[in-house]
């Protein structure tokens, strides 16, 4: 055996379909687009999501709600995660780096974990919770705007 005798195992390769080709291929004259009908014109086209006539899902489901193009939305970094860091001031920079937020996002703090040394949090909001916790170790939480 070498390389010039390997070959590709038997089925892995089909051949491409060469439709409308002439009446010995097989696939000629209407070029297996069938006759007349819908889909047997040239430049057919139906718009995404057409059913064939039938109402289409998009237009069968309710709509319900609004969305709020204003809403803002906070990357959430638990006390237990800045605890795990071990500095002792928490910088926007320094949660961006470690990859709890990325570099657009608004962080806000959460109470979940406890902290036992005295952490300066810069943040864009603070719960309750997690403002206590830091109060109580003796840090500081830091609103930026």
């Amino acid at each position: 055996m070498n390389l010039s005798t390997i070959r590709a195992p038997k089925g892995s390769s089909e051949k491409r379909k060469r439709v409308g080709r002439g009446m010995g291929s097989g696939m000629g004259k209407t070029a297996t687009r069938g006759h007349k009908g819908q889909r047997s014109r040239s430049g057919s086209r139906m718009m995404r999501g057409f059913e064939g006539g039938q109402m289409p899902l998009h237009r069968r489901l309710p709509k319900r709600g609004f969305t709020n193009i204003f809403k803002k939305e906070y990357a959430v970094v638990n006390l237990d995660r800045i605890a795990a860091l071990g500095e002792s001031t928490v910088t926007l920079e320094l949660l961006r780096k470690a990859g709890l937020a990325g570099k657009r996002d608004l962080v806000k703090v959460l109470g979940d974990g406890e902290l036992k040394t005295a952490v300066t949090v810069q943040a864009h909001k603070f719960s309750k919770s997690a403002q206590e916790k830091i109060s109580k170790a003796g840090g500081q939480a830091e609103v930026v705007t």
